[in-house]
């Protein structure tokens, strides 16, 4: 039988035949040490048998061998894609039974003191020891994020330190003849924006003329006219962001009217003066308005997790770096409301604050845009409706942000911000608070107050940006058209559709044991109205990313028909497989193990 764990107290260096070179290493090590009597924590190690019996579960290692039969060592490009194409495979295959079972029951056992444990996991791939990639596997896993639940109402004195009473606003301006009020700073955004259109205008009409042969980054980087318009463009927004920087707010209005902006309702020129629109909401607490107190309700989630910063890090026992993360409420005075579910007065934002050692912010900073970036293209979205947009004008706690944009239906606009805020909230709560909120760091025997890397997402605009790609209207060969919903598996609300072909001879109760079987693991519903095309199609436009039917031949072999739903295609399969084919798809932990 195969061994398919072994725990680092029982490896030594003489064992990398049966467990790696990294595991063996890791065992003679935790060994060494723990003969010293220095206390270390244990692991287990996966053997190489377990990987055998990984590779031939289910044809992996056939199909493997199948791709790399005949492929020219000599031709880069070649061995790039069979690369890429393995190791996704790999990904994808399913476990062992056995071998997950033993991983389950080594993990459980790690966990048996401490529920909250956290691990880190690390491959045997050798890249992992580059110094760019130094234990990849605890950084993609993020152990070290805490999530927490601060209040709404907070003192007022919160909101003085944070900077948001005196200088959380945006620059407003009204038409008169339309009497429609737009954020100044937006209208010369849109303005810019269709210089950019401009150039993805001559970008496609080259695509098009040239083919194959296209050479896109060249084209860019060449072309005279979509140069001059991406120029202009930045010209623009470093004017704006020079303004609104020194506050110029009547040159602001004079840049407007210089570019010829009009009210997008009325076609009028005729602009009032630009303003500062305070963001915030402000209310009172107390029995009576003599005697109330000044409340605001909360503009932003961050400011909770920085009041409890020192709570979270001593009882959480928390290194730097280190991040608390929180899903609220948060409310705006916003300028234009009015744009469906990208704005709102009441909105949910999802926000993590990451604390850091100081001098290392802008690498974290790089880090956080690409790993946030990267998850937000594993939706399958289309990696070509994001992009980051740099700011011009800084946030007065900020050293450095951006912003990664998608491609509403609207245009390209602000999806989730990322932010190195140094250490100004920090130590602003600290002085106003007059509570210590520094850091010892052991490592360096120092004390300092850390400095933060945000990203904040808005959860609305988020199903929105969702939404509005995965609606589609589909011609099929057969000239009719379906309307789908292709919402990433993951997120989709229901997982299956389970349909018995008639209501009758039993089918009916087949489709419901599956059911029963299937509800502890998933959302699935049962649905036995109309005929099956109609029913798939229903399907289709409410996102179900399977549609299981039951049919006579079930009472026969036990096998079901599944149809997925992009890609609309048949099989049979058993009825046990049904689990597993459907968790594979939607299963959370397969997604990001993808991304």
């Amino acid at each position: 039988m195969t061994q398919n764990t072994l725990w680092f107290d029982q490896v030594s260096i003489n064992d990398v035949d049966k467990v790696g070179g990294k595991n063996a290493s890791l065992g003679e090590m935790i060994s060494n040490l723990s003969a010293l009597q220095v206390l270390v924590p244990n692991g287990f190690a996966t053997t190489a048998e377990a990987y055998v019996k990984f590779l031939s579960h289910q044809g992996l290692s056939e199909k493997i061998n199948q791709r790399l039969l005949g492929l020219d060592v000599e031709d880069i490009n070649a061995l790039t894609s069979a690369g890429s194409d393995i190791r996704q495979w790999i990904l994808e295959a399913p476990f062992p039974e056995d071998l997950e079972a033993d991983v389950r029951s080594c993990f459980a056992e790690l966990q048996q003191d401490d529920l909250n444990l956290a691990v880190a996991v690390r491959s045997s791939a050798t890249a992992e020891d580059l110094p760019d990639a130094s234990f990849a596997g605890q950084q993609e896993t993020h152990l070290n994020i805490v999530g927490i639940d601060a209040a709404i109402f907070m003192h007022p004195t919160t909101w003085k330190a944070s900077g948001h009473v005196d200088a959380f606003s945006d620059p407003l301006i009204d038409n008169k003849d339309s009497k429609k009020r737009y954020r100044a700073d937006v209208l010369v955004e849109d303005f810019a924006e269709k210089l950019e259109t401009k150039a993805q205008k001559e970008i496609k009409k080259a695509e098009k003329r040239f083919g194959e042969a296209f050479d896109k980054a060249e084209f860019e980087a060449t072309n005279p006219k979509v140069l001059k318009y991406r120029a202009e463009k930045q010209e623009l927004l470093d004017k704006l962001g020079r303004l609104l920087e020194e506050e110029k707010l009547d040159e602001v209005k004079t840049f407007i009217e210089e570019l010829g902006i009009a009210c997008p309702v009325s076609g009028s020129k005729n602009w009032t003066d630009v303003r500062q629109f305070n963001l915030m909401f402000g209310t009172k607490l107390g029995a009576s308005a003599e005697t109330a107190m000044d409340l605001y309700l909360r503009p932003e989630t961050a400011q909770g997790i920085f009041v409890n910063f020192a709570n979270v890090q001593k009882t959480g026992r928390m290194k730097v770096p280190f991040g608390i993360a929180q899903t609220g409420k948060a409310f705006r005075n916003e300028i234009v409301a009015r744009q469906f579910i990208f704005r709102m007065r009441e909105f949910e934002q999802m926000e993590m604050q990451f604390f850091v050692r100081p001098g290392t912010q802008k690498e974290w900073y790089e880090q956080w845009k690409e790993t946030r970036l990267k998850w937000h293209k594993s939706l399958g979205l289309g990696e070509e409706n994001y992009r980051f947009h740099d700011h011009e004008k800084l946030a007065h706690y900020a050293d450095a942000a951006s912003d990664i944009e998608f491609n509403f239906p609207f245009g390209f606009k602000e999806l989730e911000g990322i932010h190195s805020r140094t250490d100004f909230d920090l130590k602003a709560h600290e002085e106003h608070s007059g509570k210590k909120l520094q850091y010892f760091d052991p490592e360096i025997n120092e004390s300092y107050t850390p400095y933060v890397v945000e990203t904040s997402i808005g959860l609305d605009r988020m199903f929105l940006a969702v939404f509005s790609k995965s609606l589609q209207e589909e011609e099929l060969e057969n000239g009719s058209t379906r309307t789908v919903l292709k919402l990433p598996a993951v997120l989709a609300p229901t997982k299956a559709a389970i349909f018995p072909l008639v209501k009758k001879d039993g089918l009916p109760e087949v489709a419901k044991k599956i059911v029963a079987d299937l509800k502890w693991d998933f959302n699935v519903i049962y649905d036995e109205k109309d005929a099956v095309g109609k029913r798939y199609r229903r399907q289709d436009a409410a996102g179900t990313p399977f549609c299981i039917t039951v049919d006579h031949d079930t009472l026969e072999d036990n096998c079901v028909t599944i149809r997925h739903r992009d890609t609309m295609e048949q099989k049979r399969v058993k009825i046990e497989e049904l689990q597993s084919i459907i968790d594979q798809e939607v299963n959370m932990k397969n997604w990001l193990t993808r991304m």
